[in-house]
């Protein structure tokens, strides 16, 4: 089965069995490797993305779901690190292992696309979903803060 759909602003038709999940159209047929596989089960957060602008877990969604939609990855941020979101992440040194970011990335981006000045009760709320095994939670949250402050004035 072809599903079209736009992926990081660009058209594509994907090949495969209507229950495949989009995590791994994306990955192994797409090319695009930044979105992670971690649980499997849509409880972790590493595979998060966006369907049209709505954080999603990619690995419970069926890519029949997203046929004429908009699908971004943590590719469509930025490819050299200068989307606000990424340099509050260096600046933070968020990243350990660097596994749970492109999810938190994603949910991150979502959050502040709907709320530019989000409270950490805000934060904590679009953030609860994503897991992180190196606990950088306060790092993450203070990232989120510095790069909505950013986007204020931008």
């Amino acid at each position: 089965m072809s599903v079209n759909f736009n992926l990081n602003g660009k058209a594509v038709a994907a090949q495969a069995e209507p229950d495949t999940p989009l995590l791994w159209v994306i990955r192994d047929e797409l090319g695009l490797t930044g979105t992670k596989f971690g649980c499997g089960a849509a409880l972790c957060g590493a595979c998060t993305v966006h369907l049209d602008g709505q954080a999603i877990r990619s690995c419970q969604t069926p890519v029949s779901a997203v046929q004429g939609r908009k699908v971004a990855t943590v590719e469509s941020l930025s490819r050299n690190n200068t989307h606000p979101l990424q340099v509050a992440w260096i600046k933070h040194d968020v990243p350990q292992c660097g596994y749970c970011q492109s999810g938190q990335l994603m949910s991150a981006a979502a959050l502040l696309a709907q709320n530019k000045n989000p409270s950490d009760a805000d934060i904590d709320a679009a953030m609860s979903g994503n897991l992180c095994r190196c606990g950088t939670y306060g790092r993450v949250r203070a990232a989120i803060k510095d790069a909505a402050g950013t986007m204020r004035k931008a």
